[in-house]
């Protein structure tokens, strides 16, 4: 059974991937995209890594698609205003694609044959075991990180501040 959803979310995953890229209307490649990321937080569950599941539905299928669908609707995007793609940059595109399929040939080639990696414990990718690890073995980086996040909150505050009075 888990074979079987493993293969209908592969199959969502390319489809819809391929979908963003042929899709000619740009909200549809906005929502082809939304398809994708669900189908990769289902390959997460399957590997019993439910926090990146849930952190990839809220962070990319929904903050980050937000955002894309506003800069969609602030941007003109009438084909007849478009100016034509100059040639250096169709040039650069190719050379750039030229180098990908370059680089992903030789990360494939680079792959061997290895054994099965055994994974310490059924419970490696949950939510527990990431707090216990957290609030254990990494408390002191998470605690700086959380006065940092904070003091760059009160930082936009003040500038917000500073700018109302302004104006």
């Amino acid at each position: 059974m888990e074979q079987i959803i493993f293969i209908i979310l592969s199959v969502l995953a390319v489809v819809g991937a391929l979908a963003v890229i042929f899709s000619s209307n740009a909200v549809y490649s906005v929502l082809f995209l939304v398809l994708t990321f669900f189908a990769i937080a289902g390959h997460f569950i399957l590997l019993n890594a439910q926090f990146l599941a849930i952190v990839n539905i809220i962070v990319y299928a929904g903050a980050i698609m937000v955002l894309f669908l506003f800069v969609i609707m602030l941007l003109n995007l009438n084909k007849d205003s478009e100016a034509p793609t100059p040639a250096l940059a169709r040039i650069a595109g190719a050379i750039a694609a030229g180098l990908l399929m370059v680089t992903i040939v030789g990360a494939f080639k680079g792959l061997s044959q290895g054994s099965d990696v055994a994974l310490r414990g059924g419970e490696i990718g949950t939510v527990s075991r990431l707090g216990q690890v957290l609030f254990s073995d990494f408390l002191l980086p998470f605690e700086i990180s959380s006065v940092l996040f904070l003091s760059a909150m009160i930082g936009a505050v003040m500038l917000g501040k500073k700018n109302l009075k302004d104006s």
